[in-house]
């Protein structure tokens, strides 16, 4: 179906199924599907779909933008970056007597401090933060979730890994991805959860699930969120 709304073309698909509510989802082509319960009215569907245009736009911006992949990064002043699920401007600030390119947090900004305001020592500084970040994130994660599990991880390393976001060995060692210090505090804990549960089940079988899932049961929230929002965690 196509409604006008504002100057603007909704294409959206409707379906009516046994449902005491209408529902919206967008698919990851950007594909809109409305579910109504039998016999609604197309006026109150369409109602709706106004109602919710805003967020309907905002969702389709951002598919696109997943769709386009990450964009070159410039580290220009008020450039973004992910920490802890939230997009933060940079601010650089150079001074030739620090003794190490570092970023400092605040509630509003990611500071960086570097001797010269050079791209690549930006960068790293950005990379070193997340580093440090990520092993402190990680280890109170484990700490939290300890009391699941019989065993203790061995060692914990933080790695560069280009394909996965945490690994867990027979020897009890895990590893985990330096990126997850952009995801949400929630996220980090599922990849630990994750990761934990391999110290009992090496393998993804079903006893694994369900140990993961009787941990954290809504954790198909946190892999959607990874899986959605992966392709802008990078520096």
């Amino acid at each position: 179906m196509i409604h006008t709304y504002l100057g603007e073309t909704i294409r959206f698909e409707i379906k009516y199924k046994n449902r005491t509510s209408i529902g919206i989802t967008i698919d990851n082509y950007g594909n809109i599907e409305v579910q109504a319960p039998k016999g609604t009215p197309n006026d109150r569907v369409l109602q709706l779909l106004e109602v919710k245009w805003g967020l309907i736009q905002q969702k389709l911006k951002e598919m696109e933008s997943r769709l386009m992949g990450p964009q070159k990064k410039t580290y220009e002043y008020g450039e973004s970056f992910l920490y802890l699920g939230n997009a933060y401007p940079i601010e650089v600030f150079e001074d030739i007597n620090i003794t190490q390119e570092h970023v400092v947090f605040s509630e509003e900004k990611l500071h960086i401090y570097v001797k010269q305001s050079d791209t690549e020592k930006i960068k790293q500084a950005l990379k070193r933060f997340y580093y440090q970040q990520c092993k402190a994130l990680v280890e109170k994660s484990i700490s939290a979730y300890q009391s699941n599990f019989k065993n203790k991880p061995r060692s914990v390393r933080i790695s560069d890994s280009k394909t996965t976001w945490g690994t867990c060995d027979s020897k009890l060692q895990l590893t985990f991805n330096w990126r997850l210090a952009m995801a949400p505090q929630e996220v980090i804990e599922y990849v630990v959860v994750h990761e934990m549960s391999h110290m009992v089940h090496l393998n993804h079988d079903r006893s694994f699930w369900r140990l993961v899932g009787k941990i954290m049961p809504d954790y198909k929230e946190k892999e959607k969120w990874l899986t959605l929002s992966s392709w802008k965690m990078t520096v």
